[in-house]
């Protein structure tokens, strides 16, 4: 049981959820956003590339040098650094998005709403070991949910049950690895909901 919750915490790590966030975006509710098709492909890959990529290849090379006691960050001190250099990074992309005045808005807004709850999840674990899995869970719930609700042309129930399923799973996964407490998972998950619900809420408005 331990080898597929350890493949669904890796494989569904909190890196991975605004490359998902715009996935939709981009390509499941194409009304979302003025992008022209023939761009978005690009800006996917500047989202993948700065978001996902670049933040992974800087905590490995943090592992490689020792400066990362684990990969899996059990304890607040190896969260520390990774998630502030993470923050870093969501922040400088979200700057060269704002400065790109000829892109839609949507991109920086969006990303500057992800961001903020990255930087939630960085200041709460100076003092308390609060779940990112969870935090990026629940931040996928809600934009699910705000695109149901402002975009009658996307198919929300399908994404919204997958959605509510995979935080159930990495929930659960984080629980039976011992890498947090019902609590750490429960504060992550609203963290993540209330920032990204409220946020989303209020770009399309």
């Amino acid at each position: 049981m331990k080898y597929p919750t350890l493949v669904l915490s890796v494989v569904f790590q909190p890196l991975l959820i605004p490359t998902l966030v715009f996935g939709l975006i981009l390509y499941a509710v194409p009304e979302a956003t003025s992008i022209p098709a023939e761009f978005k492909d690009r800006i996917f890959f500047l989202i993948v590339l700065s978001t996902l990529l670049i933040p992974m290849i800087t905590i490995i090379g943090l592992r490689l040098s020792a400066t990362l006691k684990s990969l899996h960050m059990k304890e607040i001190q190896d969260r520390l650094i990774p998630f502030s250099i993470t923050s870093v990074y969501y922040l400088l992309t979200v700057y060269f998005l704002y400065q790109k005045t000829e892109l839609d808005p949507i991109l920086w807004q969006t990303l500057s709403m992800i961001t903020i709850a990255v930087i939630g999840l960085t200041i709460v674990t100076f003092f308390w070991k609060m779940s990112a899995h969870m935090t990026g869970a629940g931040g996928l719930l809600a934009v699910i949910l705000i695109l149901g609700f402002k975009f009658h042309t996307f198919q929300v129930l399908y994404p919204l049950i997958l959605s509510i399923l995979l935080a159930g799973g990495i929930g659960s996964s984080r629980l039976y690895l011992g890498a947090h407490k019902p609590l750490e998972i429960y504060a992550g998950l609203f963290l993540g909901f209330v920032v990204c619900f409220l946020g989303f809420n209020w770009i399309w408005a």
